[in-house]
């Protein structure tokens, strides 16, 4: 399928273990896109907190912090690029302390405003994007080509990450599920953007479907609303 006719925006929400990064990277290089992890953004503020020494609960000193910090992010689907001031934290983002504390920081009303800013400007730089994250169809990009909210059933979000942390044992899995529904209803009912498909979202359930099917979809929904056909590559 050839992707060269595409130019606008792919955003992609939606809560943590439906598989939205391997998804939106793989559309991306499918659709020539610049690709965009807002999520990475927000784990790399939660670095600079906790490497202050600041209460992620105290919003007024997170907002400090984040606003006091550099936060590099890349836009290349192929390789990740994730620094804080100048420290290579690709890694560290998805360690559990992070985990633990990303949705406290995210919460903070400054550090979204500032973090949002600084994602419309690398949209800005792309004439074709896929953006992931919880509130860009609803906040960050409002007017994108399409907007795609990516779900999950909780045990198959579960199962999912808990193979990508190499977890194996059911109580790993099951304290693992918990803390996705804990973040999830912090994250859905956060007074500043919080987690909700746009209304004119395309809902894709991912609970039967593998990476390849889902990329398929996103690529088709991108394609059609772009008004472009593709044809084999």
């Amino acid at each position: 399928m050839s992707a060269a006719r595409f130019a606008g925006q792919v955003t992609l929400d939606g809560p943590s273990g439906t598989g939205k990064s391997s998804v939106a990277r793989a559309a991306a290089t499918r659709l020539g896109a610049a690709y965009l992890d807002t999520g990475a953004m927000y784990r790399a503020a939660t670095v600079a907190v906790l490497d202050a020494g600041v209460d992620p609960e105290d919003a007024e000193a997170v907002a400090r912090v984040v606003a006091a910090a550099r936060i590099e992010v890349g836009t290349t689907a192929a390789t990740e690029r994730v620094e804080v001031d100048g420290t290579d934290v690709a890694e560290r983002i998805r360690g559990a302390e992070v985990t633990r504390n990303v949705s406290a920081v995210s919460a903070v009303p400054a550090v979204r405003r500032q973090l949002v800013d600084q994602q419309r400007d690398l949209v800005a730089a792309a004439d074709a994007v896929v953006v992931e994250g919880r509130d860009i169809g609803t906040v960050v990009l409002p007017g994108a080509t399409v907007k795609i909210y990516l779900t999950a059933a909780p045990e198959a979000r579960a199962q999912r990450r808990a193979a990508q942390l190499g977890l194996t044992t059911p109580e790993e899995v099951a304290a693992l599920a918990a803390d996705l529904r804990r973040r999830d209803e912090c994250d859905s009912s956060r007074a500043d953007s919080p987690l909700r498909p746009a209304a004119d979202a395309v809902v894709v359930d991912s609970t039967d479907l593998d990476r390849e099917a889902v990329v398929d979809r996103v690529v088709d929904l991108a394609l059609a609303a772009a008004g472009a056909r593709g044809v084999d590559a």
